[in-house]
């Protein structure tokens, strides 16, 4: 994770995001990393979910184009697919979405989930008081502070 975080710093101190990116992007680690401190003072067997890691995060960006050439001049970054409204990169096994957007901000990020399947997924997240939303085999969620978060099997 502190590789992340120094590559964000290092793309918003040379101009690739904005202070809002930058803003959003960490709060979505704060989010992660807060939902570690809380799994070390449960044991696994009272966690809803076990996270193996962090699958992906999707941005929300004004301009696709634009986005999509930063992170692959700046980050390396390999396109998988490319449209109008959405531009998928990988980044090893894992990948950055990009959707356009009127405002830029962290529109989602994913965690791989242990033993995923939707359908569990979405009973766990209701059992636990949530209101999950599925689309397809996709379950998103929202944290305390409004973020959307999503689980998922592992990239294949």
């Amino acid at each position: 994770m502190d590789s992340y975080i120094d590559s964000m710093i290092t793309t918003y101190d040379r101009g690739g995001l904005s202070r809002r990116q930058l803003v959003a992007a960490l709060t979505g680690l704060a989010a992660f990393a807060s939902l570690g401190t809380k799994a070390k003072a449960q044991d696994d067997s009272e966690s809803m979910f076990q996270a193996t890691e962090l699958n992906h995060i999707a941005l929300s960006v004004t301009d696709i184009p634009r986005s999509r050439d930063f992170y692959v001049k700046h980050l390396g970054l390999k396109v998988t697919r490319d449209g109008t409204n959405n531009c998928f990169l990988n980044c090893g096994p894992h990948f950055l979405a990009l959707f356009k957007a009127r405002q830029a901000g962290l529109n989602h990020y994913c965690y791989t989930i242990k033993d995923y399947t939707a359908d569990s997924a979405v009973q766990t997240l209701k059992a636990a008081g949530f209101e999950p939303r599925r689309a397809e085999n996709r379950v998103y969620f929202d944290d305390p502070d409004g973020l959307e978060v999503q689980v998922s099997a592992p990239n294949r």
